[in-house]
């Protein structure tokens, strides 16, 4: 007598760690800026077929087009990905029951009351809710307090009827992306994962270590999320500490940056951290922010985070007085100078203005009357900021004798590479260096 064979489902979980491990799965990257067109290149680059969004039409035009908008992708290989089919791009939205993992990419602001602005992630998971079937994972990346994915995302995402971790499946895994850093990017960095549940961290784990070298799992997506938290607020806190270093040195008369060399020849016990103009970037000025006010809710004071934020918020001020204090003692009348400020991005060689400290120094410059030229090799035009909305539209100017000779003072904000720094000594008349650049003793030299 012949039986018929007893059918074997195969539940979500498995069906996806199958697809994740042969690379069969149609990935979606929500957010195609600088954090989600680099991790969609990584994942076409790893064989996966890949299903970018954004609201931003002309992005999705531009890709769609082969033309990367981001130093950090090249138009070359944007271009070969796209042409052989494994990257795409849309504003389409109800697209998101494609995917078979869906990654969050989308920015995590301050309001205008240096709150966490968690808007973009709560429309993101909207938009998912709409549209989250059976068989998918979805991960957010983008840096936010401990508890964002399973009190935030996780709630409105289970409006759904679906069971997490049995129907669908939610982890956090961090982005680590450094732009300018060709030594470090997506697919060399190891990768944090913590699910909401175990069954998630196994499948956001197993589809990150197809495309990076190494997947930390930590115990739960709060973990995680803390992690990342935890790196940057390591830097911003040491970042603040030269930071006021570098007033108190100079009070006295000292240079921070022979100092700091001295310093690091100890070969133990010393991590040299660099002074500056003030922090940039949507990481390092935000994200601790976002866990202090998170340790408030729980009745902690996260004090050193507190302070670190209050000293490297104040540099571009100290920047400012610097040259005007240095512009006067010339016996000039500042309303009545021009300056030329050097670099607008938040970093040497990235095309970058995010947060840059560049921007208030220039509110400040223009507040005190002062007329305010700039050059940045990396930004042509001095784009619009959420912070700052009245700043006039301003275009680079070359750098060449005649224009530097023809301002009062060259304040250097942003080191590039790709900027004539002898030129620039050779034909100023006062220099204000927030970034090390010239090390020697001259009267036309301000260190700041």
């Amino acid at each position: 007598m012949r039986h018929a064979a007893a059918h074997i489902s195969v539940s979500p979980k498995e069906r996806l760690l199958n697809r994740f491990g042969q690379r069969r799965s149609l990935v979606g990257v929500v957010g195609l800026g600088y954090v989600g067109l680099p991790l969609a290149m990584a994942f076409a680059e790893a064989s996966f077929q890949v299903l970018g969004f954004d609201i931003d039409a002309e992005k999705v035009d531009r890709i769609q087009k082969g033309e990367s908008y981001l130093g950090s992708v090249s138009t070359a290989d944007l271009a070969a990905r796209v042409d052989s089919g494994g990257l795409s791009a849309t504003s389409d939205f109800a697209r998101l029951s494609e995917p078979d993992a869906i990654l969050i990419c989308v920015p995590t602001p301050l309001s205008m009351q240096m709150k966490p602005d968690l808007g973009y992630v709560e429309d993101t998971a909207r938009r998912i809710l709409t549209s989250l079937r059976v068989g998918q994972l979805v991960v957010l990346e983008s840096t936010s307090y401990p508890g964002t994915t399973a009190e935030i995302v996780h709630p409105i995402l289970s409006e759904s009827g679906l069971v997490c971790g049995q129907d669908y499946f939610l982890a956090y895994s961090p982005e680590r992306e450094n732009p300018g850093d060709r030594a470090h990017s997506v697919g060399t960095i190891p990768k944090i994962v913590g699910g909401v549940d175990d069954p998630s961290t196994e499948l956001a784990a197993t589809l990150y270590s197809q495309v990076v070298p190494r997947v930390v799992r930590v115990s739960s997506a709060a973990a995680a999320e803390a992690t990342k938290l935890t790196e940057n607020i390591f830097r911003a806190v040491n970042v603040a500490l030269v930071n006021e270093l570098k007033m108190i040195f100079d009070k006295m008369g000292l240079d921070v940056w022979e100092i700091l060399d001295a310093a690091e020849s100890k070969p133990f016990g010393f991590m040299r951290f660099s002074p500056g103009p003030g922090l940039g970037g949507h990481c390092i000025p935000i994200d601790p922010l976002y866990l202090a006010a998170r340790a408030a809710e729980f009745g902690a004071r996260a004090r050193f985070i507190e302070l670190a934020a209050e000293i490297n918020a104040g540099m571009p001020q100290f920047v400012v007085d610097k040259a005007t204090e240095a512009l006067r003692r010339r016996g000039l009348e500042v309303s009545e100078c021009k300056v030329l400020v050097l670099g607008i991005a938040y970093k040497k060689d990235v095309e970058d203005p995010r947060e840059s400290p560049a921007f208030e120094i220039v509110d400040l410059l223009l507040k005190r009357g002062v007329e305010v030229e700039y050059h940045d090799p990396f930004i042509p035009r001095l784009p619009r900021m959420r912070r700052w909305p009245d700043l006039p539209d301003l275009e680079s100017v070359s750098i060449s004798p005649a224009v530097v000779s023809a301002v009062d003072a060259v304040v250097l904000v942003t080191d590039h590479s790709r900027v004539d720094y002898d030129l620039i000594w050779k034909h100023s008349s006062l220099i204000v260096d927030t970034r090390g650049v010239y090390r020697r003793e001259d009267p036309r030299l301000i260190k700041a």
